[in-house]
């Protein structure tokens, strides 16, 4: 069974982060919620709390094989000064493992020069943050080990990229259509 990541930060989009959580899950894939803040209590961009699985520094990230990134602000701008985590995004990048941003999320890749010469998408007005990148408008985009998404309205999309990327698009298509996406 795969391993996916899925990462938050006080102020993270929390459309975004459930709608993944649950539609891996549904593809029967291992979700594992990690906070980067001191707590496993985070509170997203709504003032929602989402109680995390571990902490950053209690995953053994060599048994993952997908990490996510949620969007929100200011969720995006703490994912992207996270030390840690850009190190083991830079090593999953080396590794060509996958990798998934959706929302801001995509400006800690950018700032890290993994879009360089990809495609990518993110939320309107933070294109100048995906540095090499050619931006798209498309709900989501695959461009080698990455995967972006656009926002809350692309999040189900943005999961089922993911469950593609993950498990095939025979999964991903018969999870669609017994979720009634169209």
């Amino acid at each position: 069974m795969k391993k996916i990541a899925l990462h938050l930060a006080t102020g993270f989009e929390e459309i975004e982060a459930v709608t993944i959580i649950d539609v891996l899950r549904r593809a029967n894939l291992e979700v594992t919620t990690v906070s980067i803040t001191e707590s496993t209590k985070v509170i997203g961009g709504h003032q929602i709390p989402i109680i995390a699985d571990v902490l950053f520094s209690e995953l053994d990230y060599s048994t993952i094989d997908a990490l996510v990134l949620p969007g929100g602000i200011p969720g995006a701008t703490n994912l992207d000064l996270h030390t840690g985590l850009q190190k083991q995004i830079l090593q999953f990048n080396r590794d060509n493992k996958l990798l998934g941003a959706i929302c801001a999320g995509p400006i800690v890749f950018g700032h890290l020069g993994i879009l360089k010469d990809k495609k990518a998408v993110c939320y309107p007005g933070f294109e100048h943050e995906l540095h090499g990148a050619e931006v798209l408008k498309t709900p989501t985009t695959v461009s080698g080990n990455v995967v972006t998404g656009r926002g809350v309205g692309t999040a189900l999309k943005f999961a089922l990229q993911l469950v593609e990327e993950l498990s095939g698009k025979e999964k991903s298509d018969q999870l669609a259509k017994a979720m009634l996406v169209e």
